[in-house]
């Protein structure tokens, strides 16, 4: 592995930070964030942000010129992200419709569906979500049972998918239903570029335990959805949802929220048998364990850097990451509680220990652990494609859907 930048790829970060100077307020520390504001607040700065990124050239970096993009490399890409963390911007709002619903577009897409969708979504006009999974569906994508059904020019939709992320606010969405049940399941879905605000689409916020609303169920009622609309050929869909699972490892990564430098400090300042906590043996333990995890991580990630680097493609080491990081945020934001004492219930940012980072964490890593693929699907990955070992006996993948139990 090779650690430094090029002599182009250091010019690179060098035209980035001095554009981020120009247009973004550096950040203080790695933990600074930007204050709390209303949905509404949060998506029109957003836009702005997206917008500004767009007519800067650094949106969509290695997209084609012709479609908004830059035509640059996947590390240019990776290193204007990397300086774009130290800046005070808004995030998040983009991350699926650019980095997984989109790149499927551009790679299955007609021309006019890329004249139409590709640029107002570069632009920030336009927010994209992705309807894959289904109640009875679980972690098997291909299990799916909504059905589209052919009338004449059009296609009609009949079903439900869940955990949606930002269906509430998008605009559009890339959906995959099942067109022939008579074939085998991987095999009879088709995939479809879908409009949220049709008729028939409800979209019902799932009230989460962290007292957000990021996921949500998504019902469709005779939905009317043209030809025209489609990704691929008929019964492709499969094929044109590996494009997105594809993209989608890449962008859910490692994880993010407080780790051990924050446990650190607070262990200085907790009390534990009348002495700081940092002065137990098991607390030095724990924080050692996950201090290593976090080198490992980084290293992990490094892999991934000098591949795209190199021009060549990534191995499963997203889905290593993501099984190691889910659950450290988890782990370390449970310990780091029960450092906290009684004080460790405490979710009231005002009032609580260090903003009640560790609590927002504990809760919010158990979604962490499905979103992107969970940890069950991921250690599968590792075992098949890092491990070599065979794949599960499925007797399901060569019967037609209609005929399994």
């Amino acid at each position: 592995m090779d650690f430094n930048d090029t002599p182009e790829e250091a010019a690179y970060r060098a035209k980035a930070r001095e554009w981020l100077d120009k247009n973004a307020k550096r950040k203080q520390n790695s933990k600074e964030a930007l204050p709390p504001m209303s949905l509404e607040q949060a998506l029109e700065r957003a836009r702005k942000w997206q917008r500004t990124k767009a007519d800067g050239g650094f949106a969509c970096i290695t997209w084609p010129k012709e479609y908004g993009g830059q035509g640059g490399t996947s590390i240019q890409n990776v290193i204007y992200s990397q300086e774009e963390s130290k800046y005070l911007v808004p995030g998040g709002f983009y991350a699926i419709g650019l980095g997984m619903c989109l790149p499927t577009v551009l790679a299955w897409g007609t021309e006019e569906h890329k004249a139409r969708y590709v640029e107002p979504a570069v632009k920030g006009d336009e927010i994209w979500c992705q309807l894959f999974s289904e109640p009875a569906g679980g972690s098997d994508v291909a299990g799916l049972r909504t059905k589209a059904e052919k009338d004449g020019d059009d296609w009609i939709i009949n079903g439900q998918k869940v955990w949606t992320s930002g269906a509430h606010y998008c605009d559009f969405g890339i959906v995959v239903v099942r067109t022939d049940p008579t074939v085998p399941k991987h095999k009879g879905l088709t995939m479809f570029i879908i409009d949220m605000k049709s008729p028939g689409v409800e979209v019902r916020p799932i009230k989460q335990m962290s007292g957000e609303s990021e996921f949500n169920e998504v019902f469709f009622t005779n939905v009317r959805i043209p030809d025209s609309n489609r990704l691929g050929q008929p019964g492709d869909g499969w094929k044109v949802a590996l494009t997105t699972l594809m993209n989608e490892r890449l962008a859910v990564g490692g994880g993010g929220g407080a780790d051990w430098e924050e446990l650190m400090a607070m262990g200085r300042e907790a009390e534990m048998e009348q002495m700081a906590a940092m002065a137990n043996g098991a607390v030095r333990e724990r924080l050692a364990d996950w201090y290593v995890q976090t080198q490992g991580l980084k290293y992990t990630r490094f892999r991934t850097l000098t591949a795209l680097s190199k021009g060549q493609t990534p191995g499963p080491e997203s889905s290593i990451s993501k099984i190691v990081s889910a659950a450290k945020m988890q782990d370390l934001g449970a310990f780091a509680m029960d450092l906290q004492g009684q004080a460790g219930i405490i979710r009231d940012r005002d009032i609580a220990p260090q903003g009640a980072v560790f609590q927002n964490q504990w809760i919010g890593g158990a979604g962490y652990r499905i979103a992107g693929g969970t940890d069950e699907i991921l250690r599968k990955v590792v075992g098949e494609r890092v491990l070599g070992l065979p794949q599960d006996i499925r007797v399901d993948k060569t019967a037609p859907y209609n005929e399994l139990k």
